[in-house]
């Protein structure tokens, strides 16, 4: 399986955009391979993203590794934080 990092490029959100920077700079100093994925060019991948993770309004960035839903950036930013990112991950 590989890592899916679900993200936009078309956001007036600010939080998003740092969310998501710090997310893929996170996995590229580790040297983690991730799949980005932008939802603002297909409508029926953000629809796929929500059904894979059983939440209607999930907005992103949201990571999965291959149709595993791991969870949000918030999760995703304390399992680093804790040392459990390659467990938050399902790479361990």
């Amino acid at each position: 399986m590989s890592i899916k990092f679900y993200m936009t490029t078309v956001s007036t959100n600010r939080d998003i955009y740092i969310k998501q920077n710090r997310i893929k700079l996170i996995l590229d100093g580790k040297k983690i391979p991730y799949e980005e994925i932008d939802l603002s060019k297909n409508q029926e991948v953000r629809e796929e993203m929500r059904a894979l993770a059983g939440i209607p309004d999930l907005l992103p960035p949201q990571i999965f590794n291959g149709d595993t839903y791991c969870g949000d950036f918030q999760a995703f930013d304390d399992a680093n934080e804790d040392g459990r990112l390659l467990e938050f991950l399902h790479l361990k």
